[in-house]
């Protein structure tokens, strides 16, 4: 329990004892002290101010006193500025605190508390390689994900594959057209790169056809019609919904590619899925959800035979869910995705990790269930989140403008070699171990430079910035674990359970209080959704470290129980870095 949960009651108690009210610990305002105050937390009175009848500096003094009578052990002094009630807590607290979780590597880690929540990220198309946008979706989805495994959850991770429509089929046919048998094997290319290749192919013959058409008379918007590898896209679109053999064979076969590559990519970033569905397999479920929300009046049908539902009411508009041919459009797929995914799994909270390009899609889809009375619909949680760019702007799938992932993370490999060969640290590692360490650097830095972002909010992506090792980057954080580890190595004695310190200079106790806070940060990255709360919290231990360590020797100690008080500041320092990166899919290396 941290220190805010424990201070809570104790309030409320001494407002019960001194006052006759009662009030709930949810009214209770306590936030850490200002740094300009004296101060650890700080009690907000404004809310008692009126029912009591009392002055804010008169309210402060009498509940600070009451406190610090009543609990000697927590508090050592308290202050109120306007209506702001400061307690300082005992150093004794602190040092227990410290003795107690020390070399407790599950600090932050909570018992399981029977809720299950799925987490579908990734998503990729069967028609290229996974990159950059895909990386920051995998990465906030296995997080949070981790997050939330950590803090007691039953954690589901899930993948649907976009693995149909016309965006397959144009790979399909530039295959068909220009490869004359090709395959990865042939050409020792990784399938997914192989595919998306013939993607990029078709549109280049594409914008070629359609040129050569408009330079013929005809116009640009009936040219984009009749370009003849459209009309066969769309044509192989009919036969693949049609089941024709030949056309379903091809399909299977590309995306086979497809999926050998994925893997590697998907092994190599660290991602993993529980379950993965496939597009192509919850498309038919959908349409089941048309008749029963027309049996009970929540779509309506219109003259052409389209079915819709009006969401006006709700600030939407009104929203198609089945073509008049019959055909099913992406949110009725996803209205059958979400019954079979609680089908499967019966789960408390479904979080879709997408992009804020599908804002409304996914307000969309949450209305509807909510409106066809579905169980799990107010489950359905939408982690939205922004787009990466580049400095040069954004990318472009179909014009082959991408950042593709595998290429990214061999350049930041790269980067990696590059920065420790200049700080000249590393000369006793065997090869095998330096191909580790750049592996771990490239790949910590990456992760955090894309989740130390909020999810909200879009992001451009530097990869020289990302690899600085003073930087608010992740091998700042790594290089600060491995320097702690190499000074307990360096102490490599037995830490003693106690250290007989009895008081804290200001740099050791601002360390443990930051430290106490691990679980707070855990919490409020669980509530929101959001690993960058963590990074924050990882980056800013490894500073407030350094900048005790810069000031404060450890093992020239002033005494023997500084040194062992230092010992045990140090342990859990890396401990909690350990933790808190690898909630961020981080490894942290022992030596840098």
């Amino acid at each position: 329990m941290n220190i805010v949960s424990q201070i809570k009651p104790l309030v409320a108690k001494v407002l019960r004892n001194l006052y006759g009210q009662e009030y709930k610990e949810s009214e209770l305002t306590i936030n850490t002290t200002k740094p300009e105050f004296e101060g650890d937390y700080t009690l907000v009175l404004f809310g008692f101010v009126k029912q009591l009848k009392k002055s804010p500096e008169l309210l402060g003094n009498e509940i600070g006193e009451a406190l610090l009578k009543e609990n000697p052990t927590i508090f050592s002094a308290h202050n109120t500025i306007k209506g702001f009630l400061n307690l300082t807590v005992t150093d004794s607290y602190w040092i227990d605190f410290l003795h107690t979780n020390y070399s407790n590597k599950k600090f932050g880690a909570k018992p399981a508390n029977s809720q299950k929540v799925m987490v579908e990220y990734s998503s990729p198309n069967t028609n290229k390689p996974i990159h950059l946008g895909h990386l920051r979706n995998n990465f906030l989805g296995w997080s949070v994900a981790q997050i939330l495994k950590e803090s007691g959850y039953e954690v589901i991770k899930s993948c649907i594959v976009n693995d149909r429509g016309i965006h397959i089929c144009k790979s399909m046919i530039a295959w068909q057209k220009f490869a004359n048998g090709a395959t990865p094997q042939s050409t020792n290319t990784k399938g997914d790169h192989f595919v998306g290749e013939y993607y990029v192919r078709f549109n280049d013959e594409y914008k070629k056809e359609v040129e050569e058409l408009v330079a013929g008379g005809m116009t640009k918007e009936v040219a984009e019609k009749e370009a003849p590898i459209m009309k066969g896209t769309q044509q192989m679109l009919v036969d693949w919904e049609n089941g024709k053999p030949d056309v379903i064979e091809l399909w299977k076969k590309m995306n086979g590619w497809v999926y050998e590559g994925f893997d590697v990519t998907y092994k190599r970033i660290g991602s993993d899925f529980q379950k993965t569905y496939y597009e192509s397999e919850t498309y038919l479920p959908g349409k089941k959800f048309v008749e029963e929300g027309l049996k009970q009046g929540v779509f309506f049908k219109k003259e052409d035979g389209s079915v819709w539902i009006d969401l006006t009411a709700e600030g939407l508009d009104e929203k198609l869910v089945l073509r008049k041919d019959g055909t099913s459009v992406y949110i009725t797929q996803d209205l059958g995705l979400a019954e079979e995914k609680y089908e499967d799994f019966k789960y408390n909270e479904s979080i879709y990790v997408i992009a804020d390009e599908q804002n409304y899609h996914m307000k969309v889809l949450k209305l509807i269930l909510q409106k066809l009375g579905k169980p799990y619909a107010g489950g359905i949680y939408h982690l939205s989140y922004g787009m990466v760019e580049l400095p040069s702007g954004r990318m472009k799938s179909r014009e082959g403008t991408v950042v593709d992932a595998d290429e990214l993370i061999e350049e930041m490999v790269n980067v990696a070699k590059n920065k420790t060969e200049e700080l000249g640290k590393v000369k006793d590692f065997s090869s095998e171990e330096l191909t580790e360490l750049y592996d771990t650097i490239a790949l910590g830095a990456l992760k955090f430079f894309l989740l130390r972002v909020d999810p909200k909010k879009r992001m451009i992506f530097n990869p020289e910035e990302s690899i600085d090792f003073h930087g608010f980057t992740g091998p700042f954080v790594q290089y600060t674990h491995a320097r702690i580890k190499s000074i307990l190595r360096k102490q490599s004695g037995v830490i003693s359970q106690e250290s007989g310190v009895e008081s804290l200079l200001k740099l050791e106790k601002d360390l443990i209080v930051l430290l106490e806070q691990y679980t707070v940060a855990i919490e409020q990255a669980v509530a929101e959704h959001n690993p960058s709360v963590l990074a924050i919290y990882v980056f800013n231990l490894a500073k407030a470290f350094n900048t005790f360590y810069t000031a404060h020797s450890v093992s020239n100690a002033e005494s023997e129980e500084k040194k062992q008080l230092r010992l045990q500041l140090s342990e859990m320092t890396a401990n909690v870095i350990a933790s808190g990166m690898s909630l961020l899919g981080i490894k942290v290396p022992e030596r840098m």
